[in-house]
């Protein structure tokens, strides 16, 4: 993946107000430098692609593409099309074999990756869990460097159950237990107490019974808002129509 080794800090607003000992008269350079940030897409993708093994064809043609706050954006497409490709690279899991990806119009320095993955999230169709208890799981991402600044809160965790349909009991049931509907819960709720800006939702309720379904959608409409934004891949067009605004059809690696 080209990545450019000359980016300023990444996200500098979200840098800035983290430090302590601010007061109201330094809010005016952090609203200016908010104004500057929202005149850019929250991810653009340019020129990026990805080959299949050297001659043998393409996963993702060459592809421009801006996600805007508010987007969002649904994509279908047969199994195989590359939908997965792509969001995987634009959560920066994997590389491209050309071009770059921008955050708020910013290049990506590697050291700062890990603070693009906790402003953009990926949901795998099936999540991985730890061996414990649901709020073991919860508190998990707690431990790791990169969110070493932040706390969990049960408060939050709650509200967000609560959109799902799930009671205060079930933060003590074990991981192993979780039907696949109460697991993609799980790792919706994992990752939205994190607050993210981006949702990238690769066939989450994929083979999930209706009342899953449906619990998994309330989640999701819960946590987004005006700011944020989301990419959903389905294989249900009707599901596409209800979770997004735009939808796009991938076919052999190019989205149309």
């Amino acid at each position: 993946m080209h990545v450019a080794n000359n980016s300023v800090g990444f996200p500098a607003v979200l840098a800035w107000s983290a430090k302590p000992g601010r007061t109201e008269h330094d809010a005016i350079p952090l609203m200016q430098e908010t104004f500057r940030l929202n005149q850019f897409p929250l991810i653009e993708a340019i020129s990026v692609s990805r080959h299949d093994n050297p001659g043998t064809g393409w996963l993702l043609e060459t592809l421009n593409y801006a996600l805007n706050p508010g987007d969002r954006v649904a994509i279908t497409g047969p199994s195989g099309a590359g939908k997965s490709v792509l969001l995987r690279l634009l959560a920066m899991l994997d590389a491209p074999d050309s071009g770059e990806l921008r955050y708020r119009g910013q290049a990506i320095a590697d050291r700062h990756i890990p603070d693009y993955r906790r402003q953009v999230c990926y949901i795998a169709q099936k999540p991985a869990l730890l061996d414990g208890s649901v709020e073991d799981n919860l508190r998990y991402p707690y431990s790791l460097k990169v969110h070493a600044g932040s706390r969990y809160q049960r408060d939050a965790v709650l509200r967000l159950l609560e959109h799902a349909g799930k009671p205060v009991g079930f933060l003590t049931r074990h991981a192993s237990e979780l039907s696949g509907g109460e697991a993609q819960v799980l790792a919706l709720v994992r990752a939205l107490q994190l607050n993210p800006q981006v949702l990238l939702l690769d066939e989450p309720t994929a083979a999930l019974d209706p009342v899953s379904v449906q619990q998994v959608e309330a989640l999701v409409d819960a946590w987004f808002d005006a700011s944020r934004a989301l990419v959903w891949v389905s294989h249900d067009p009707a599901q596409a129509l209800r979770v997004s605004h735009r939808q796009h059809v991938m076919k052999a690696g190019v989205l149309a």
